[in-house]
């Protein structure tokens, strides 16, 4: 699969520069490919500013900068994407340890990773009078996708890393239960409150995790809140700032719950629209108009998250249904599109968060 995930990086990475403008664009190499993601983390994960801060504030001693608030992950901008930035370090020395910055990712991950910083994290979640919902769901489903990484990387760092994170992964495993069966509807946005995109990414812990009662946790509250949708409103896609598909990425979760025969009728009555002609245009690409607008840039990394929730969609069907050709055609435009974004034209509003799911999709970490 790593072999496999490096060659085919390596072939969008080339076919990107040569479909650039310049003339002299030299082809990288499959090292160079690894690199570049690397390197997005790499220059943001201790860098403090600009950031914005979710943080609520009872009393003037809370008035705090971002490191001093969040010691482990006070960078990239915000708490949940210095998160997934670490993660994307972790991804990358777990699965390419050839990589030329292998040992400033380590270097990095044991700044971050330290007693006294996740301590520190924890205590912040800790807080009296504070509520629970801080990053709910999406910065804790990717902090339970840091530890899955980690788990799943037989190396003796990432062993010492998980002990230290364990605590605060315990803290967020019991929070993200209390708040399940209180919620009474799905949250069906395109930004950080989705629940489909957060759900899945919690199944995936759960069960390298080996979590059974989270898992069968997630699984009734899932199927209670989703089992029964038809007719997705694919069309109303996508909202201005949309960086996830609530259709596309609700149909990407229930294939993690459902049997496949199951999921392929579930499939037929909730997006009826998927052609069987192969046709790949049921599902546009989108486009961003100003990078520099941080909203607005979400869209790149729609097209991101659409492409591995496609394939991920696809993954589950048998490989005769007359659907799969259209679903891996509009998978492929917009991984196209999205690579592009993170190759040729980077702006720090996108650059901070969107080589996470760069590397999500040609990693293929999704599909399990």
């Amino acid at each position: 699969m790593k072999i496999k995930a490096i060659y085919f990086l390596f072939g969008i990475y080339c076919s990107a520069a040569v479909s650039a403008p310049s003339t002299n664009t030299i082809e990288p190499s499959k090292d160079e490919v690894i690199d570049r993601f690397a390197e997005l983390a790499l220059e943001c994960v201790h860098k403090e500013y600009p950031n914005i801060i979710k943080h609520m504030m009872t009393s003037d001693e809370d008035v705090k900068t971002p490191k001093r608030l969040y010691p482990a992950f006070y960078g990239c901008f915000d708490w949940h994407s210095s998160v997934h930035g670490h993660w994307l370090l972790t991804r990358i020395a777990s699965q390419y340890p050839d990589s030329t910055h292998y040992q400033s990712i380590m270097a990095s991950l044991d700044q971050s990773f330290t007693q006294q910083n996740l301590a520190a994290e924890l205590a912040y979640f800790n807080r009296a009078d504070t509520g629970t919902s801080f990053e709910r769901p999406y910065g804790l489903a990717w902090f339970l996708q840091l530890t899955t990484e980690l788990r799943e990387w037989d190396n003796p760092k990432a062993k010492h890393w998980l002990n230290i994170l364990t605590p605060l992964e315990n803290k967020i495993v019991a929070n993200v239960s209390d708040w399940l069966p209180k919620l009474s509807f799905p949250i069906r946005v395109g930004e950080h409150s989705q629940t489909a995109f957060a759900f899945g990414l919690m199944l995936d812990w759960s069960a390298t995790a080996k979590n059974n009662e989270f898992s069968e946790l997630l699984k009734a509250n899932i199927t209670r809140l989703y089992i029964n949708d038809v007719n997705c409103p694919l069309a109303y896609e996508p909202s201005g700032q949309d960086f996830l598909s609530p259709c596309i990425a609700e149909a990407d979760l229930m294939r993690r719950v459902l049997p496949s025969e199951q999921y392929a009728k579930w499939l037929s009555a909730f997006l009826p629209i998927i052609p069987n002609n192969g046709n790949a245009k049921w599902l546009d690409v989108a486009t961003v108009v100003d990078k520099s607008d941080g909203k607005l840039a979400h869209l790149d990394g729609l097209n991101l998250s659409r492409a591995w929730m496609l394939e991920g969609i696809a993954s589950a069907l048998n490989v005769d249904d007359p659907r799969r050709a259209s679903i891996l055609n509009a998978a492929k435009a917009h991984k196209k599109s999205g690579i592009d974004s993170v190759i040729h034209d980077m702006h720090y509003m996108g650059s901070h968060w969107l080589g996470s799911f760069a590397t999500y999709l040609e990693t293929e970490r999704g599909i399990r």
